[in-house]
C-alpha cells in the first residue's frame, strides 16, 4: 500500500491540496441517491466507504462512514457522525459487521480495488452498492472535444465494472444512472447541458480528474471554450443538451447481493 498524504489521502489524488471547496460544488442529488437507497433494500446499518464529506450517506440508517483524508472528513455536516480514519483496503471491522454497505466516487482512489472490495463484502452481509463511472463510457461526454487530457485521465483510473462486480461476487447487476440536467453534484458530466459552469475554476477542483493536468490544459479548455460559447460553435454542436432532461453518461451503479 503506498504511503498516505499528509492530511491522510490514500488515493492518488491530494484532498489536502483541492479538497477544500469541495462541498460547495459537490452537493448529492437526490434523484441519484435514490438509487442508492433502493440497491441497500432494507438495511438498516450500512458502511460508507471513502466517505468523503458524507455525500449520499441515507438519513433514515445507522451508518459508519470510513474516510481517510482530514481535509474530506473535516467538511462532513454536524448532523453526521464523524467518519473513522482508515481505508478501504484494511476495514476496522468485524466480518458481517454490517446489512449493507456503500461507496460513492471512491473506488478509483483506492490503492489495491480487489483487496478493498474483498475488506467491503469480508464486512457486509447484506447489499453493496459502489456508485463510480464506467471508464468506457467516459468518451460520450462534450468534454473530449476541450480536454481530452482529463477525459483520458479518467479512463485510467476508474476500474472497470466488470472488475468491480467481480471483485464483490455474489449476484451483481451493473445499472446506468440518468443524470438530470439540473444534478446539484458537480462531477464534470452533471454539466453536460451548462458548459457554462466548467469556466469556474473551483468546479473543475471539486473534480480530482482536473488537479492530474497542468496549468496549460486549464487554460486552453477555458480559452477554447468560452471562444465557442461566444461565437455560437458550441451551440451549434451540443445546444440540444441544454433541452435533454438527463444525459445518460459513464455514471453506473454496481450492485452485488450475495441473498439475492
Amino acid at each position: 500500500m503506498s504511503q498516505r498524504r499528509a492530511d491522510g489521502s490514500a488515493g492518488d489524488a491530494d484532498y489536502g491540496a483541492i479538497g477544500g471547496v469541495y462541498t460547495d460544488y459537490r452537493k448529492p442529488d437526490p434523484r441519484i441517491g435514490r438509487y442508492i437507497l433502493d440497491a441497500l433494500g432494507d438495511a438498516r446499518t450500512v458502511l460508507n466507504v471513502g466517505a468523503g464529506a458524507g455525500a449520499y450517506e441515507p438519513e433514515d440508517r445507522e451508518v459508519t462512514a470510513v474516510e481517510p483524508s482530514a481535509s474530506m472528513r473535516a467538511q462532513r455536516p454536524a448532523g453526521l457522525p464523524p467518519a473513522v480514519d482508515a481505508v478501504a483496503e484494511k476495514l476496522p471491522f468485524p466480518d458481517r459487521a454490517f446489512e449493507g454497505a456503500m461507496s460513492t466516487f471512491s473506488v478509483h482512489q483506492w490503492n489495491d480495488l480487489w483487496a478493498g472490495l474483498k475488506e467491503m463484502r469480508r464486512v457486509t452481509r447484506g447489499p453493496i452498492a459502489i456508485l463510480t463511472c464506467d471508464p468506457d463510457r467516459l468518451r460520450r461526454f462534450w468534454l473530449l472535444d476541450y480536454a481530452p487530457e482529463v477525459i483520458e485521465t479518467e479512463a485510467r483510473r476508474y476500474p472497470s465494472v466488470d472488475d468491480i462486480a467481480d471483485g464483490l461476487g455474489g449476484h451483481t447487476s451493473i445499472i446506468g444512472v440518468p443524470i438530470p440536467i439540473d444534478c446539484t453534484d458537480g462531477f464534470n458530466e452533471a454539466y453536460y447541458a451548462r458548459p457554462e459552469r466548467l469556466l469556474d475554476p473551483g468546479a473543475r477542483l471539486s473534480c480530482s480528474a482536473w488537479s492530474f493536468v497542468d496549468d496549460r490544459v486549464h487554460h486552453r479548455f477555458a480559452a477554447e471554450l468560452r471562444h465557442d460559447l461566444d461565437d455560437g460553435t458550441w451551440e451549434r454542436r451540443y445546444g440540444r443538451l441544454r433541452e435533454q432532461p438527463s444525459f445518460e453518461g459513464s455514471l453506473v451503479l454496481v450492485v452485488s447481493d450475495p441473498t439475492a
